[in-house]
């Protein structure tokens, strides 16, 4: 089987992190990456999200010839879902839109926890319009940028856990990691807080084989 992430926005680097948690998840799979070379450097808001649409679009030619089996757009934003579900020859799965299904399997509320103020209307659009609006406890901006959250670090961490504890104390009982740049981060968040956490690239993977 051949899942292709394409990460929405114009970062290399946040496009190599992304393949390497999906692979983490999924073994005996290949996983390609792709990066959107034509949409902005980063996605937050939905202005970004407009703009990088156009792009992912052009790529499904060559998803196509490349025969994949299944597309994943790794943006928890779920950037150009629908437009891009219409276009392609295969099942297209958004990052955000993977998570939720995962967390609504548990008993209890979910959060997410996400990067700046600018991406919450964003996700709590995407949280009603999936049918989650009861079951999600809340979006909380976590006042990280998305290079910030791939770059990492301690400091990172602590601010995280934080917005973690917040979310916990809003009544969640799973948080949803709401950045695809944040998928690096989950091993140490979970030791920090002790709590469940659910990352949509290792979501998006396990649903994508599941469709097989």
């Amino acid at each position: 089987m051949r899942i292709l992430y394409i990460n929405p926005n114009a970062t290399e680097a946040m496009t190599d992190s992304i393949v390497a948690a999906a692979r983490a998840a999924v073994s005996k799979t290949d996983i390609m990456g792709w990066t959107n070379h034509d949409g902005p450097v980063v996605i937050q808001g939905p202005r970004d999200g407009e703009a990088a649409v156009d792009g992912i679009l052009a790529l499904l030619p060559r998803a196509r010839a490349e025969r994949v089996d299944a597309i994943v757009i790794a943006c928890f934003d779920d950037t150009g879902l629908m437009q891009v579900r219409a276009a392609a020859h295969c099942p297209v799965i958004g990052i955000g839109q993977a998570a939720m299904t995962v967390a609504a399997l548990y008993a209890g509320p979910f959060a997410i926890v996400t990067t700046l103020a600018a991406s919450v209307p964003v996700i709590t659009a995407n949280v009603a319009s999936y049918g989650y609006d009861q079951a999600c406890s809340g979006v909380f901006a976590s006042g990280l940028a998305v290079l910030e959250v791939e770059a990492g670090g301690s400091d990172v961490e602590k601010q995280m856990a934080k917005s973690i504890a917040t979310a916990q104390d809003a009544g969640a009982q799973s948080v949803i990691l709401g950045c695809a740049g944040m998928s690096h981060l989950k091993p140490a968040l979970s030791d920090k807080t002790r709590f469940r956490l659910i990352d949509g690239v290792a979501a998006s993977a396990h649903l994508a084989k599941a469709l097989f």
